[in-house]
C-alpha cells in the first residue's frame, strides 16, 4: 500500500511542487487570523479608530479571497496525482482479474474499490497537507502574536493528534475486516440469486435463509465494531480541538501579568478556534477515514498478479465423459448434480431432458467446462474440460448475446468465415437479416438467437451444446436449427426446450428425481417419470 501511494505521489514531482506552493497561499488566513482580530480590537475598534479595526479586518477578507485561488489550484494539482494513480490502479486491478478468470461480478466490485482509492487519495493528499501547512501557519501566527501561548496551545494539540495516530492501526484493520465482509454477502447474495431456480427445485430453502442470515450478522457484526473503533477520534479531538481552549482561558491571568493584552488573548483563541481545530477534525477526517479506506481498499484489490495460467490441454478427440460428478451451490446447499456418470461419444448427440429446476443448465456449464465440479471429472477428449482451449467448445446459453456493430462482426465472432460461408450457414439456419449492422435492442428474442446460432455454426468448435437456445424460436425453425448442427458435424449437447429435441436426439439424459440416460424409446419404455412426460405432449407440426 505505501509503495503504491509513494509510486502516486513521486511520479509527478512538478505537481507536488505546485501543490506546495499554491499551499503558502491558501494557507494565509491560517496565519493572518489571529494577528488581524488582535489589532483591529487593540488597535483599531478598542482605540476608538473603527477604520483601523475595519482595515485589519478587510485584510483578512483579501487574504481569504487569495485562499481561494490557491485552493483552486490545490485540486487542479491533486487532480494531476490522483488521476494516473487511478488509471494505473484500474489497469492492475483488471488485469489480474482476467488472470485469475474473475467473475464480472467481482471485476464490476474491483472497478468501484478503485474508485474509492481514488477519492480516498485525494481527500488524503488534500487534508494531510492542509493540515501541515496550517500546523505551520499558527504556530508561526502564535510565536509572533504572543509566544507565550504556544506553551499552552500545542502540547495538549500534539498530545491530541498522538492519540488519534494511536488509533489508526486498529482502526485500519476493522475497516478491512468491514470490507471482507461487505464482499462476502455480495458474493453470497449473487451466488444465491443465481442458484435460486436449483435451490427451490432441491428444497433447500431453510439452508439458503440461514446462510444469507450469517453473511448478513457478519456484516453487521463487522460494522459494530467499526464504529466502537471510531470512537477514540471524539476523544482526540476534545483533547487536540478544545482543551487548548480550556487551557487558554484558564491561563489568561498569567498572559495578562506576562505582557499580553485581551486582545492578544482573543487572537490566540481565535487561532485555536478557526483554524487549529478545524485542521485537526479535517485530518481525523482524511486519515481516520479516506485514509483507512485507502488502505483496507488497496489491501484488497492489490492482490499478487496469478502465475501465467497453464497452457490448453490437446485432446483426443470430442468424446465428453463424466465421471462421479458432483456440484452444488454453496457448501451447504443440496448437489444439483450428485455422482453422474456419463459418456457422450465424438459425433453423438445428445438432448438433456427434465422439469424446471432439475439442474439442466448446470449441467451444461459443466460440460463445458464453464463450472469446476466439486467432485467427480469432466473431460474432452481426455482432458479436464476447463483446460480445454476455448475455440474448441461453445456454448448457447437461453439469452443469446448480440453485439452492437456489423453482421459480419457478430457472426465471425469465433473466427474469420468468408461471405460466402456466412451466407450458406445463415441460409442452413434460417436466418435473414439484409441490414449490414445490427442493432441488438431492434431484434427479437428469435433473431437474436439465431444470429449466435450461425455464429456457433461458423465457430471451429467440435463440441456444441446448447441450453435451451432455441427457446424463442417456433417448432419448425428449432428443428430445422438443431437438424443443422447434427449434420454439421461433431459432439452436439441440446438441452431441451421442447420435448421434440428428444426425439431427434441419439440419447436422451432424463434429469428427474434420478437421472437416466438411454434413447427416446428405451426412456418412454423405462421411466416412469419420462414416459409420463411424453404422455401429456402433442408434437407439433412441422412444415
Amino acid at each position: 500500500m505505501r509503495r503504491a501511494v509513494l509510486r502516486a505521489l513521486l511520479r509527478r514531482p512538478s505537481a507536488l511542487a505546485q501543490i506546495g506552493a499554491w499551499s503558502v497561499l491558501e494557507a494565509a488566513p491560517a496565519f493572518l487570523v489571529g494577528h488581524a482580530v488582535a489589532r483591529a480590537l487593540e488597535d483599531g475598534f478598542a482605540a476608538g479608530r473603527p477604520g483601523v479595526g475595519l482595515g485589519w479586518l478587510a485584510a483578512l477578507g483579501g487574504a481569504w479571497l487569495v485562499s481561494a485561488l490557491g485552493a483552486r489550484q490545490v485540486v487542479l494539482g491533486v487532480a494531476a496525482v490522483v488521476e494516473p494513480f487511478r488509471d494505473d490502479l484500474l489497469a492492475e486491478v483488471v488485469g489480474g482479474a482476467l488472470g485469475r478468470g474473475t467473475d464480472r461480478g467481482t471485476v464490476a466490485r474491483a472497478g468501484l474499490q478503485v474508485e474509492l482509492a481514488r477519492d480516498a487519495l485525494a481527500a488524503l493528499v488534500t487534508t494531510v497537507r492542509g493540515f501541515a501547512f496550517t500546523l505551520i501557519s499558527v504556530t508561526l501566527g502564535l510565536l509572533t502574536l504572543a509566544p507565550r501561548t504556544v506553551l499552552l496551545v500545542l502540547p495538549p494539540y500534539v498530545v491530541g493528534v498522538a492519540l488519534f495516530l494511536a488509533s489508526l492501526r486498529l482502526l485500519a484493520r476493522r475497516q478491512r475486516a468491514f470490507l471482507v465482509a461487505d464482499e462476502r454477502l455480495a458474493g453470497t447474495m449473487t451466488e444465491l440469486a443465481g442458484g435460486l431456480r436449483d435451490i427451490t427445485a432441491w428444497g433447500a430453502e431453510d439452508r439458503a435463509a440461514g446462510r444469507a442470515e450469517r453473511a448478513v450478522e457478519e456484516q453487521a457484526g463487522a460494522a459494530r465494531a467499526l464504529a466502537r473503533v471510531t470512537s477514540a477520534r471524539t476523544a482526540a479531538l476534545a483533547v487536540g480541538g478544545w482543551l487548548p481552549v480550556v487551557l487558554l482561558l484558564a491561563g489568561t491571568p498569567w498572559l495578562l501579568r506576562t505582557g499580553s493584552s485581551p486582545a492578544v488573548v482573543v487572537g490566540a483563541l481565535t487561532y485555536v478556534t478557526q483554524s487549529l481545530g478545524p485542521a485537526l477534525g479535517g485530518l481525523i477526517q482524511g486519515l481516520g477515514v479516506s485514509g483507512v479506506r485507502l488502505a483496507a481498499v488497496l489491501d484488497r484489490i492489490l492482490l499478487p498478479r496469478p502465475a501465467a495460467a497453464p497452457p490448453y490441454l490437446r485432446t483426443s478427440g470430442w468424446a465428453l465423459e463424466l465421471r462421479g460428478v458432483g456440484f452444488a451451490y454453496g457448501e451447504h446447499a443440496e448437489p444439483v448434480v450428485d455422482g453422474l456418470d456419463l459418456t457422450l461419444r465424438e459425433g453423438e448427440h445428445l438432448a438433456v431432458v427434465g422439469p424446471s429446476g432439475s439442474g439442466k443448465s448446470t449441467l451444461a456449464a459443466l460440460m463445458s467446462g464453464l463450472l469446476t465440479p466439486d467432485a467427480g471429472t469432466v473431460t474432452i477428449g481426455g482432458a479436464p474440460a476447463g483446460r480445454v482451449d476455448p475455440a474448441a467448445r461453445v456454448l448457447i446459453p437461453q439469452e443469446a448475446y448480440v453485439f452492437r456493430g456489423t453482421l459480419r462482426e457478430n457472426l465471425a465472432y469465433y473466427g474469420d468465415a468468408s461471405p460466402e460461408r456466412m451466407e450458406a450457414a445463415m441460409r442452413e439456419l434460417g436466418l435473414e437479416h439484409d441490414a449490414p449492422d445490427i442493432d441488438p435492442a431492434a431484434l427479437s428474442p428469435g433473431q437474436r438467437q439465431l444470429v449466435a446460432l450461425v455464429r456457433a455454426y461458423l465457430a471451429p468448435a467440435r463440441l456444441v451444446i446448447l441450453d435451451e437456445a432455441t427457446c424463442h424460436l417456433d417448432p419448425a425453425a428449432e428443428a430445422r436449427v438443431e437438424e443443422a448442427f447434427a449434420r454439421r458435424g461433431g459432439t452436439l449437447v441440446v438441452v431441451a426446450h421442447r420435448l421434440s429435441s428428444a426425439a431427434r436426439a441419439d440419447r436422451v439424459l432424463f434429469t428427474g428425481d434420478r437421472w437416466r440416460i438411454g434413447t427416446h424409446d428405451e426412456l418412454v419404455r423405462t421411466e416412469p417419470g419420462y414416459a409420463e412426460l411424453f404422455g401429456y405432449w402433442h408434437p407439433e407440426p412441422v412444415s
